[in-house]
This record gives structure tokens, C-alpha cells and sequence, in this order.
């Protein structure tokens, strides 16, 4: 008798397993107070929220370095902490988590990024977000900070099998280092793939990039109301980042994956539409990508899997992450998502 092959979703799974995979980029503190609301302030028309808890998670491409964790792959992250308490929080995460701290520099003149969510709902209720309070640095890297990034950065990527650059707006993926990176990767033919919210373009010669669509409307000055106006713009975003994959998250339409020598693959959404919380979605959508690549999966089995790892972390609270069981339990033996 015969032994009974894997599924193939099992075996693509299976490859998450020891690829090394470094993440660079904004590190953040994501931390919500959870409040009861009790009476209108005598003081102005606000809620009064009576306290009920503090929690602490990952944010930023920390959250992005935990997804790939989670998915069973080695997270590699490099960038920069304050000597703070946020900062000290967030080092006690990664260990918590199992995940190397080696590439983490703390900095005791730049203040660790922090966003505070104000959660407001009774004990048993689901609980809102009333309103968010962002810590940022102010300033600049300094040369020497950068100097260090570059430095980490050369010495962790030994072994690597991947880069994803994460940009939150806060300085970390400078020129410098963006060009360290690109260095590192083509030196062993790797892919790089980045998300950056505000500063796409700048990010040329990565081999892909997850913009949202608004991103690409931002970038292409066109309104993507129009069906056939996404494959239009997506081909210019490629053509101007010189990249070779553009994965396009389109919320409630799922995605949009353009390959430079191929059509246009749209991937419709996984599961309901009905969210829960989109709040580090995107993190969870470039990390199984990238993951997925490192384990040598083609653009459109890794974009699937990044559609449906999305499905799943956006019914979750908070930032969160996918494990490839859940992926598993998500999808068909042959790979294919299961109906809902």
C-alpha cells in the first residue's frame, strides 16, 4: 500500500517551516485602554469612560515580524526602540513570542512610536474604538542611528531567504537603508516586498509592494470606481516601482495581483464581508506574501494565501495573526479557499 501524499496546501504549508525571513522597518507599540462607559462629563459634553484594562500588542512591522512568526517561519526584525517603557514593553513581546531580539536597537534620544486606541463598551459587549492617540519621533534619523540600522541589518540577513520592508511614516526605512536592502537581495536573487502608507514610490526596485486601493488612486491620480480603471493604474504603479509584483488589497473585493509579464489575477474576498477590525491587516496580508515566496510558492498561490490569511485576521480584534492551521482549516486539500 502506498503512503498518502500531503495535500498540496499541506506541503505549501509545510515549506513556511525554518525560512528566514527579515523585516525592516517602523516598530511600534499598539496599546488599548478598555473603558466602561459610565455618565456624560459635567465638564463638556464627553463620555466618561470607567477604566477596565491595559493590554499591549505589536504594531507596525513588529506586528508584521510577528505574523511571520506565527506562520511558522523565522522572523527577523531590525529596527529601532527608545530606552523607554514603550520600548521596553515591545522587547518583552518579542520574547514572550519566541522571536529574536537581536536585531532590535534601542535608542535613548528617539521615543518608541506608540498608538493609544480608546476602547469604550460594556463587560460584555463588543467594545468601539472612541478615539486614537499616536507618540511619534519627531525627528529625523541621525546618522549614527542609521548607521547602526545598516549595520544590524548587514549582519542579520545572513541566511535570509526574504526581505519585507514595513513603513509606517516614522523614518526607520531611510534611502540608506532601503539601498542595503536591494544590496543584500539581489546579491542572492531574494525578494523584497513593501508596504509603505505614505511613501510608495520611493521604494523603487523592490520586487513587489500591498498597496490598498485608495493608496493607488493616491498614486496614479485615478478613481478606481471604474472596473477597468485598476488595470490600467495597476500597470503604471508597476511600471513606476519597477517592480515585478503588485498585490492589491481591495477590502470587501478582496485583491488584485499584477504580474509585470502576466494578466491580472482578481482574487475575490475570503469569507464574509461583515469585519470585525481591519487594524493590522495589511501587516498579516505582506507577511503570509512574502512568507509564502521565501517558500518558494508562485505570486499567484502566495497571493491567494495572503487573501485568505487576511480573511481570517480581519475577524479578530486588535492586531492579530494567522497560523497555517487556521490557514489550513480556511482552505480546501487542493488550496482553494473553502465556500462560506
Amino acid at each position: 500500500m502506498s503512503a498518502t501524499r500531503p495535500s498540496p496546501i499541506a506541503s505549501r504549508l509545510a515549506g513556511f517551516a525554518g525560512r528566514r525571513v527579515v523585516v525592516v522597518g517602523d516598530l511600534i507599540a499598539d496599546e488599548y485602554l478598555y473603558g466602561k462607559p459610565a455618565r456624560i462629563s459635567r465638564e463638556a459634553p464627553v463620555l466618561i469612560l470607567r477604566f477596565r484594562a491595559r493590554e499591549v500588542r505589536l504594531g507596525g512591522a513588529a506586528n508584521a515580524a510577528h505574523n511571520v512568526h506565527a506562520l511558522g517561519a523565522e522572523a527577523v526584525a531590525v529596527g529601532l526602540l527608545g530606552t523607554d517603557s514603550a520600548g521596553d514593553e515591545v522587547d518583552v513581546l518579542f520574547r514572550r513570542a519566541g522571536m529574536s531580539t537581536a536585531g532590535l536597537i534601542r535608542l535613548p534620544d528617539r521615543p518608541t512610536p506608540v498608538k493609544t486606541r480608546i476602547m469604550a463598551g460594556a463587560d460584555q459587549s463588543t467594545r468601539q474604538q472612541v478615539v486614537r492617540l499616536d507618540r511619534e519621533p519627531e525627528d529625523a534619523l541621525s546618522p549614527d542611528a542609521e548607521a547602526r540600522l545598516i549595520e544590524r541589518l548587514e549582519t542579520e540577513s545572513a541566511g535570509a531567504q526574504a526581505f519585507l520592508v514595513s513603513d509606517y511614516g516614522y523614518g526607520t526605512a531611510t534611502p540608506r537603508v532601503f539601498d542595503m536592502v536591494l544590496e543584500l537581495a539581489r546579491a542572492r536573487d531574494l525578494p523584497v516586498i513593501v508596504d509603505s502608507r505614505y511613501d510608495l514610490p520611493r521604494f523603487r526596485g523592490a520586487t513587489g509592494a500591498t498597496p490598498n486601493e485608495p493608496e493607488v488612486e493616491a498614486l496614479t491620480g485615478v478613481s478606481l470606481d471604474d472596473g477597468g480603471a485598476l488595470d490600467k493604474a495597476g500597470r503604471a504603479v508597476l511600471e513606476r516601482l519597477d517592480a515585478r509584483l503588485l498585490l492589491v488589497t481591495r477590502g470587501s473585493r478582496g485583491m488584485a495581483l499584477f504580474e509585470r509579464d502576466g494578466p491580472v489575477t482578481f482574487i475575490p474576498i475570503h469569507g464574509s464581508d461583515q469585519i470585525a477590525d481591519v487594524t493590522g491587516a495589511g501587516d498579516t496580508v505582506i507577511s503570509t506574501f512574502t512568507v509564502a515566496l521565501a517558500a518558494g510558492a508562485s505570486p499567484g498561490d502566495a497571493a491567494r494565501l495572503a487573501n485568505v490569511a487576511g480573511g481570517i485576521v480581519v475577524m479578530k480584534r486588535g492586531t492579530g495573526t494567522v497560523t497555517p492551521r487556521e490557514l489550513s482549516e480556511s482552505m480546501g486539500g487542493d488550496g482553494t479557499p473553502r465556500r462560506h
